[in-house]
């Protein structure tokens, strides 16, 4: 059976963060060919949204109320639970705890069903005790409010979204999108994310440690950008890369460039260039049989032995034991 996905409406819910799951769980196949997400197969995602009450009209942030044909009752059924944000959290956002209804709901899940939240729904995940001891993160612009509300949860408020494991948590709004591509790719592999971002028309991957706000997201007019010295490393990931072969792409001087680029992506090249290169790796663990010597060089770790730490470090597993999984995650899949 598909992944069952329950999305849980409140009322004040944000419509756009409402429909991001439907959107990404709901565009994911599975092929005959091992997961190539190319739109020829069954769905791996069955998304159903519900409400805390029996099925009816939920009240949105917008002049527009949604009518939801599900009650509580389905969270019971649920492998993923998704709570978006809502403006009408009430006692949740104001004292840090749940409402009987609310609490009812919640008393469904299941014992080790995953738990996501898109931007301010953490603050529910928060006063149901999930994050209790845990890293999370939600809107920069509540981080504060939310820590003071729930001292017990590590928050980071600079980060797009948290992966710790059975329970996910993402900044606001367009974050969501990041966060559902995220277990897409990690329960199916990059090839069906990245189809899925082709067809939202999205980035296929920000990594969660991105900077959730960037003071200058778009370079003023007089101001030139880096995105060809972007492009030109994509190109030659496999080979050897410094900062002033990128600088000399955009004819800056390196200190300018290093400023230039920080401000427009929000970490530093070589971050941003590690980044790529494990996703370069992902990519080829995951639809070749190359050996990993030749990943490693691929992808412009140089060494098996540099691949297995850049990948321990930025997904905890090594590169046998990712390409295992996701071997067969395709598999199952198709």
């Amino acid at each position: 059976m598909p992944h069952r996905v329950v999305v849980l409406a409140l009322d004040g819910l944000l419509p756009f963060e409402l429909g991001i799951p439907q959107r990404i769980f709901g565009r994911a196949l599975g092929t005959d060919t091992g997961g190539s997400g190319s739109g020829s197969g069954r769905k791996l995602y069955d998304v159903v949204t519900c409400s805390v009450r029996p099925p009816g009209p939920v009240r949105t942030d917008a002049d527009f109320s949604v009518l939801v044909e599900h009650g509580p009752e389905v969270l019971a059924t649920a492998d993923t639970v998704v709570v978006p944000a809502s403006y009408e959290l009430g006692p949740v956002f104001e004292e840090g705890r749940l409402t009987e209804e609310l609490a009812a709901a919640l008393a469904l899940v299941r014992p080790g069903t995953r738990m996501a939240s898109i931007c301010t729904g953490s603050y529910v995940l928060a006063a149901a005790g999930y994050l209790d001891g845990r890293p999370a993160t939600t809107h920069w612009s509540s981080a504060d409010h939310f820590q003071r509300t729930f001292p017990r949860v590590r928050v980071d408020p600079d980060v797009l979204f948290i992966d710790d494991g059975d329970v996910l948590t993402s900044a606001g709004v367009a974050a969501g999108i990041d966060l559902c591509l995220h277990l897409v790719r990690r329960d199916h592999g990059t090839a069906v994310a990245n189809e899925i971002a082709r067809r939202t028309v999205v980035p296929p991957y920000r990594d969660g440690g991105q900077a959730q706000y960037i003071h200058r997201p778009v370079p003023e007019p007089q101001f030139a950008s880096t995105t060809a010295a972007r492009a030109w490393a994509l190109t030659r990931l496999e080979r050897p890369i410094l900062l002033r072969d990128m600088a000399e792409q955009e004819a800056m001087s390196v200190r300018t460039f290093t400023r230039r680029f920080r401000e427009e992506v929000g970490i530093s090249p070589g971050q941003w260039l590690t980044q790529q290169r494990v996703e370069r790796a992902r990519q080829l663990l995951e639809s070749t049989d190359l050996s990993i010597d030749r990943v490693a060089r691929d992808a412009g770790f140089g060494t098996a032995t540099s691949l297995r730490q850049h990948l321990q470090a930025a997904l905890g597993v090594p590169p046998t034991a990712y390409r295992r999984t996701f071997r067969s995650s395709a598999n199952t899949a198709s």
